[in-house]
């Protein structure tokens, strides 16, 4: 019995011992099952997060359209704010020319209208002055009779035009 005292046929012994009541009371089919609860465990959990990441990526995506949509969005409003803004522009430019043209028509008016009335006044005060002159003048020189001669064939001149 000297192997009995063999160091390292008792540890073996054990060992072998051990074996046989680890297997006897199935503790490798309790530690396979825990390892297997746990290999599900972390494959639902890697499952979990890769359908995570893939609805963080769609919602990514969704996001960086909508962010698209809303620059090109903004760009087409600063456009067209700044098309009405020229088109203001320019219609109050061609509303400002059409003013200043109407006030110059209206003052131009305004001056032929005046002159008119300043020639019509020089003429009348020169027809009037002729006759003042005139009248001084025949007065001075005729007589009664040529006066009353010269009415008489004044008044048949007329006469004559009007027929």
């Amino acid at each position: 019995m000297a192997i009995l005292y063999d160091t390292y046929f008792v540890v073996a012994l054990s060992f072998v011992l051990f074996l046989a009541i680890l297997w006897r009371y199935d503790v490798h089919g309790m530690v396979l099952r825990a390892l297997d609860a746990r290999a599900d465990r972390i494959r639902s959990e890697l499952d979990e997060a890769k359908r995570l990441r893939e609805e963080a990526q769609a919602l990514l995506a969704s996001y960086e359209r909508r962010q698209k949509e809303v620059e090109s969005t903004a760009q087409d409003i600063v456009a067209r704010a700044r098309e009405d803004a020229k088109f203001a522009a320019e219609q109050a430019k061609a509303d400002l020319q059409n003013a200043v043209d109407r006030r110059l028509r209206a003052a131009t008016d305004q001056i032929a209208a005046a002159e008119g009335a300043a020639m019509r006044e020089v003429k009348d005060k020169a027809v009037a002055v002729a006759i003042a002159a005139a009248e001084d003048v025949l007065r001075g020189r005729m007589t009664p009779e040529a006066s009353a001669a010269r009415i008489d064939a004044s008044i048949r001149d007329v006469a004559v035009r009007l027929n």
